[in-house]
């Protein structure tokens, strides 16, 4: 390994599906609290995209602010994770305002045009970094949204840089860098 790969961002180790319980948990709703972080970002009748939606932690709240008019296209990797969604979803009520869609390592597999999306705790996890912001600014609508969200303790500074560097060259600008605990985050708007 060359010295500067430290940097590169993405990888290909994504959180097991028997993990899930910990992404949902009261105490990372106190730490990182959905409606909190997005009050500003979703609203009343949009479509927004979770990517690596895992067991719905951010995709309910949101299934919440877009309202009967909006939907959310709750995107993972892990049919197991989907089904974790799913079933909270359908517990919840609001699985009529989710559409779950299963991805691949090489594609998030969904089509815009979309107001807003949420990349939280899982672009570290993607293995091509620059295919995936290049899809992301493909499926957001002109002045649409991209949420970046990286935890600390897994990127580096120098890394979430590069990442934000190739979201950049994605045709994305930076609006914000809002202050989220324990993360590095960005949002973008598609120019």
């Amino acid at each position: 390994m060359r010295g500067d790969d430290k940097a590169m961002p993405g990888g290909d180790r994504v959180c097991p599906a028997g993990h899930a319980g910990w992404l949902s948990t009261s105490l990372r709703r106190l730490i990182h609290n959905p409606e909190t972080i997005l009050r500003d970002l979703v609203h009343n009748g949009d479509t927004v995209v979770d990517l690596g939606c895992g067991p719905g932690f951010f995709t309910l709240p949101m299934a919440r602010m877009v309202g009967e008019k909006g939907y959310v296209v709750a995107v993972d990797l892990q049919e197991e994770m989907l089904e974790k969604m799913r079933l909270r979803a359908e517990r919840s009520g609001l699985l009529p305002r989710i559409r779950p869609q299963k991805c691949t390592n090489r594609s998030i597999g969904c089509a815009g045009p979309v107001d807003f999306v949420l990349a939280f705790y899982m672009a570290h996890e993607v293995p091509d970094v620059t295919r995936f912001m290049e899809e992301i600014s493909g499926v957001l609508k002109e002045g649409g949204r991209l949420l970046l969200v990286e935890p600390k303790f897994h990127v580096t500074a120098a890394q979430y840089r590069k990442t934000v560097d190739i979201a950049l060259g994605a045709g994305l600008r930076i609006l914000l860098e809002p202050r989220i605990l324990l993360s590095r985050a960005t949002i973008f708007e598609r120019v």
